[in-house]
């Protein structure tokens, strides 16, 4: 299974596609979608859309792994990074491909064992899992690599949930027994 995470931002967009094969996991590419912050809001999210669209094409993953949004002390920031996160989801959207959300802690716990771990630990672990001789660089794509790893771990978790049948339930409310 392929899967393309994603670290969201209007100035550096994160991504790393990961294939995934049992325990198993291999990373297929990874980098960063830069902006520059002189170009109107507009033509940024139209960069940043039409760059995960191609890595979508081109890699056909099976979903696609977002990070949340942080709610850090600026609001403004949040703004502009929940507007890339939308055209990110929208590329998605566009093409049928699921996708999937996950908290910081929920990818640094995945990742490191612990949702509270630091940037350069979940590089460190990153790099340990997919047998990468350096930590990737930047952050960003080291991000993006823990959110698919992210994604990877829960799947099979999810694809049991999804297979299996409905519970039925009786009402022991009238019944006789």
């Amino acid at each position: 299974m392929i899967v393309l995470g994603i670290d969201p931002g209007t100035a550096s967009t994160g991504f790393g596609v990961i294939e995934g094969a049992g325990s198993r996991l291999r990373a297929l590419a990874a980098g960063v979608i830069e902006t520059h912050a002189g170009t109107p809001l507009e033509r940024r999210l139209a960069e940043i859309h039409g760059h995960v669209g191609d890595l979508l094409d081109r890699h056909n993953p099976a979903a696609l792994a977002i990070e949340e949004l942080y709610f850090g002390a600026n609001v403004r920031t949040a703004f502009a990074v929940g507007q890339a996160r939308g055209v990110v989801l929208l590329a998605a959207g566009q093409r049928g491909v699921p996708s999937r959300s996950y908290t910081p802690q929920q990818v640094k716990d995945a990742v490191c064992g612990h949702g509270r771990a630091g940037k350069e630990q979940v590089g460190r672990m990153v790099a340990r899992l997919l047998g990468l001789s350096a930590v990737p660089s930047p952050d960003h794509a080291a991000d993006a690599l823990a959110v698919a790893i992210c994604d990877l771990n829960r799947a099979p978790l999810a694809q049991a949930v999804a297979a299996a049948p409905a519970p039925r339930f009786r009402s022991a409310v009238g019944a006789r027994g």
